[in-house]
């Protein structure tokens, strides 16, 4: 790499070989993905081969206020070399630039490489050696798309084709533009429009020799082959305004410049600058993290986990109430390339993603935010693409707000957070206990939580088409009553330490009794396993499914420990597989093996069956309950998820799998949840005192530099 590149010793590597041009090697270029982001939300992503196969494929998806949210910019970059004698060789996949279904062909390729979590490509083709790296600036819009060449080479010059729809990421790409698009120069500055409400596309060359030929504007369709697998509009065209054309050389790099930013902020740092300090931010990001999680695989993950932080930069308003009162606003990115923040998932993975890497500043600002958002007892299940206010049916992410804060408050020693968010907890409580929105409360005959109503899917599984929510779980889930006690515990806890003992007295007692009534009526004695729900619209239900976990692998348990290792070994046997749990046993009459076809069949085997990474925590929690010394044991659950990192999106973890052999990756193919979990984990599961694992430092402000600059 060019630009006074490091030694390998110095930096984390993650290398894919692509020797051959094999099918089966074609194909994998186009299953394999890649993601680099930019702290806002923003995204560039692709396959590994070039070719477009997804929407949400683009080397600039800018996060743009509200209303506009995540937007594709820069669809496509068609790359070839101009030979000598005027031929013309494309780099990488030779399908990469067809408009018919991509087909599996060769490819010069050699090898793609993650640097420090930069994606970088190496072409062999002819004898001509060619590196090509990207660098997605962190908290802009700016994405630089850099060239070198590796070998001396005369008479040579490569030619960039920019192609673009401009569209929201999660629109069809057939959709039409409203308005057609302007291109314009200024000297070398180019910069493309379409009508006054999107800002521009700006672009630049820089290079030996660079210049840009204008040929009048042209249109091509291309065909995107996820979506038609999974049922969506398939083809759509993209329009490119000309060619960047620039001589490679060894002794200085080109690089094209894309962004939406003024031309003075995307222009401030030069490629090698801005090179540099992505490799310094990275790397200070592995060195910052837990001990453990500092060599590969998890250090992978470490810079995995970054990638769903962020600043959201649409929220301007909300933004500017945490800078005046001294804090900032981070949320986090459920998965990419489609979900937003959710409640749920930022408050599973904060553990994960941001105090096993030490990064207990933005933790804080993570809280804080989602409380400034409390409504009537409840933390948003969502923010919708492109706006400013929540969604708030869920039923358990409120919950995992007191399981988040207090993993926070024990690992940071920040108690002045918890004494600011002391009243926000009793409120949550206080609406609870006397009922809110979507029939959440308690039920005063047995003092168990209840939840449901008409047309909202409000636990974790919550798929849903149309009208049709296909596992309602309507009544009293097991794992909202196990994650309601432990929010009663850790509340009547927090209260006894600031207040004493008769200001926790009423919360103890409303545990002890949802306690009494759990343990009577949840579990099944028939089957040696825990219902899923109790009192739901059909009666009690029997699937066996993972939720049952929750109700030991918290840090208080509202099952009584008799019952701990008959749950575990059910879901061990039944649920366990190499890459997380399944939703669903095999022997239930819906249980679904696969997930794949149109949106509504996916969504029928979402919860049906398919395996969830992110439940692997909890299993491993329950595991090192029952069998505290195990810890060799319970790493040994972790193994396969070394290899997944070269499988979907390399150097990240997919959200779900098949329920059965091969275990295929599908869903998003980066979850923040299942990246969270397993990293977590990982170091939960290192050798020696399980305390001294997971609490290495106490929170200092001159430790928190990661990811705030």
């Amino acid at each position: 790499m060019a630009n006074g590149e490091l030694p390998d010793a110095a930096n984390l590597i993650r290398r894919i070989t692509l020797g051959g041009a094999s099918e089966e090697e074609a194909r994998q270029l186009l299953r394999r993905e890649w993601l680099t982001t930019n702290g806002l939300g923003g995204y560039a992503s692709g396959t590994i081969s070039g070719a477009v196969t997804s929407r949400y494929h683009g080397l600039l998806i800018a996060a743009l206020p509200a209303p506009f949210g995540r937007t594709v910019m820069l669809n496509h970059l068609a790359e070839q070399l101009r030979m000598a004698d005027g031929r013309l060789l494309p780099l990488g996949s030779a399908e990469q630039n067809r408009s018919e279904d991509p087909a599996p062909s060769g490819h010069n390729i050699s090898e793609f490489r993650l640097v420090n979590g930069l994606p970088l490509w190496r072409y062999e083709v002819e004898g001509i050696v060619l590196e090509k790296y990207v660098v997605f600036l962190y908290a802009q819009n700016t994405v630089h798309i850099n060239y070198r060449l590796a070998s001396p080479h005369e008479n040579l010059r490569l030619e960039l084709r920019p192609a673009v729809h401009f569209r929201g990421h999660e629109h069809a790409v057939n959709e039409d533009l409203q308005e057609g698009y302007r291109f314009s120069a200024t000297g070398e500055r180019f910069e493309l429009t379409a009508g006054e409400s999107l800002p521009a596309l700006r672009l630049v060359m820089q290079g030996d020799h660079a210049a840009f030929t204008y040929d009048g504007g042209s249109r091509r369709e291309i065909s995107y082959q996820k979506e038609a697998e999974r049922g969506y509009p398939s083809r759509g065209l993209l329009w490119s305004p000309g060619y960047f054309s620039v001589k490679p050389n060894v002794r200085q790099d080109a690089t094209l410049v894309a962004s939406t930013e003024s031309w003075h902020r995307m222009l401030a740092l030069s490629p090698a600058e801005a090179h540099g300090f992505y490799q310094d931010r990275h790397r200070r990001l592995v060195a910052s993290a837990h001990t453990e999680a500092r060599i590969s695989p998890a250090a992978d993950l470490v810079l995995a986990a970054d990638q769903f932080i962020i600043r959201p930069a649409g929220r301007i308003q909300d933004a500017a109430r945490a800078q005046a009162s001294g804090d900032e606003i981070r949320t986090v990115i459920a998965g990419y390339h489609w979900f937003t923040d959710w409640g749920r998932d930022t408050m599973i993975s904060l553990e994960g993603l941001t105090l096993t890497t030490q990064r207990y500043t933005e933790a804080g600002w993570i809280l804080r935010t989602f409380a400034h958002y409390i409504r009537d007892g409840l933390i948003p299940n969502l923010f919708p693409e492109g706006k400013n206010e929540g969604l708030y049916h869920t039923a358990d992410a409120t919950l995992w707000f007191f399981h988040a804060l207090d993993r926070y408050v024990e690992l940071s020693e920040d108690r002045d957070t918890l004494r600011s968010l002391l009243p926000k907890l009793l409120d949550i409580v206080e609406h609870h206990l006397r009922g809110t929105r979507f029939g959440i409360g308690v039920d005063p005959r047995d003092g168990l939580l209840k939840e449901g109503a008409p047309g909202y899917q409000l636990t974790w599984m919550d798929a849903k088409v149309e009208d049709w929510v296909v596992t309602p779980r309507r009544g009293k889930p097991v794992e909202i009553n196990g994650l309601w006690y432990n929010a009663l515990r850790l509340l009547e806890g927090w209260l006894r330490e600031e207040q004493g003992n008769e200001a926790a007295q009423p919360i103890a007692e409303h545990a002890r009794r949802a306690q009494e009534s759990f343990n009577r009526r949840f579990w099944n004695a028939q089957l040696g396993f825990l219902y899923d729900i109790i009192d739901g619209e059909q009666g009690d239900d029997a699937a066996c499914r993972p939720n049952q976990l929750l109700a030991f692998s918290l840090k208080h348990p509202v099952l009584a420990r008799e019952y701990w290792e008959p749950v575990l070994t059910v879901v061990k046997e039944r649920l366990l597989t190499p890459v997380g749990l399944r939703s669903l046993s095999r022997d239930h009459p819906d249980y679904k093996p696969k997930y794949f076809g149109d949106l509504r069949a996916r969504d029928a085997a979402y919860h049906q069956g398919t395996v969830w990474v992110w439940l692997i925590g909890p299993f491993i929690d329950a595991w090192l309950k029952v069998h505290p010394e195990d810890r060799s044991g319970a790493r040994r659950f972790l193994e396969r998820f070394g290899a997944h990192l070269d499988e979907a999106c390399v150097g990240s973890i997919s959200e779900i799998f098949d329920a059965e052999p091969p275990f295929v990756p599908r869903g998003c193919v980066a979850q923040a949840w299942s990246v969270a979990e397993v990293l977590r984990c990982w170091v939960k599961t290192a050798g020696g005192n399980q305390e001294d694992q997971t609490r290495t430092a106490i929170w200092r402000p001159d430790k928190n530099f990661a990811g705030s600059t």
